[in-house]
């Protein structure tokens, strides 16, 4: 579990609007299974090169945890100084909308803030993408969105999928995919790169210890003044209930429970006020969003 420090009492007085603002930062929470998986990553990283490197999917429900475990990752290796410029051991980028090899080459590129010109040949992107990759000492490539792979058709698909190959042979580097549960479709479509991806699930919470302890964690960054006890069987029920078992819900749900709480004077989160700020559930709202299209 991650050791976190209560909000300071300098924060806590501070103007409201303040300390609403430090609301919708975003905090990292640590948590067991967070941690396992950045253990797996670390492992992976520090891999020694060959022609057939292991690579990891990450793969769980929509607005569960993925983005924000893997950019936790990146920030925990920071780019370098190094002699002939800066080195960077991972490079995270997002999956271009469709499979195209092109926009991949952009993407990386422009994480990477190498100058390129949009014209020119593919190939000569790719080498230039070799080329910078190898310079920087990138290990490993992480694809967020990684299941914008099934937004073309079959032979695209394979295209891309054999771009990542060829990185990954080439550079001898590993390739790190997050994605929602098409991803393994996506993935399955290339039996040797399927091979060489470990799948690891992030799954929905369950009301259970780990749950709670994820609130007590949570309840340690709010900045309000009095105690919610989040933890306690009643609001860890409503709370789970009302996020559905995800931790990007979750995380809302308390951003705007807390701001309701300090706007009030209550400095505290209670079941009469989790009924009043006029949550949705996801499920509810998919289903509203669906009735209106339909």
């Amino acid at each position: 579990m991650n050791h976190l420090i209560p909000a300071a009492a300098a924060e806590l007085d501070r103007p409201v609007e303040e300390r609403i603002s430090r609301l919708r930062r975003p905090a990292w929470i640590g948590y067991t299974r967070a941690q396992n998986i950045l253990d797996q990553l670390e492992h992976l990283l520090r891999h020694p090169g060959t022609h057939r490197m292991p690579n990891l999917l990450l793969v769980g429900d929509t607005n569960n945890g993925k983005t924000m475990l893997i950019r936790r990752f990146v920030e925990q290796h920071p780019a370098e100084p190094g002699e002939i410029g800066s080195t960077r051991r991972l490079l995270l980028i997002q999956a271009p909308p469709v499979p195209d090899e092109r926009r991949l080459y952009f993407a990386i590129l422009d994480a990477l803030h190498a100058p390129y010109s949009p014209s020119g040949l593919t190939a000569a992107k790719m080498t230039q993408v070799v080329t910078v990759l190898r310079k920087v000492g990138v290990r490993m490539l992480i694809i967020d969105e990684i299941h914008h792979l099934m937004a073309g058709h079959l032979e695209k698909q394979r295209q891309f999928l054999n771009v990542l190959k060829y990185l990954s042979n080439e550079l001898q580097i590993s390739l790190v995919g997050a994605g929602i549960k098409d991803a393994l479709r996506a993935i399955q479509t290339d039996p040797q790169l399927a091979n060489r991806f470990e799948p690891v699930g992030l799954p929905r919470w369950t009301l259970d210890r780990e749950f709670r302890m994820l609130l007590m964690s949570f309840e340690q960054v709010l900045p309000l003044r009095n105690p919610s006890n989040l933890a306690g069987k009643e609001l860890a029920t409503a709370l789970f209930s009302m996020s559905e078992g995800t931790i990007g819900e979750l995380a809302n749900l308390l951003s705007i429970a807390a701001a309701a709480a300090i706007r009030t004077g209550q400095e505290r989160i209670d079941g009469a006020l989790l009924k009043q700020i006029g949550w949705i559930k996801p499920s509810e709202r998919k289903a509203s969003i669906e009735r209106m299209a339909g």
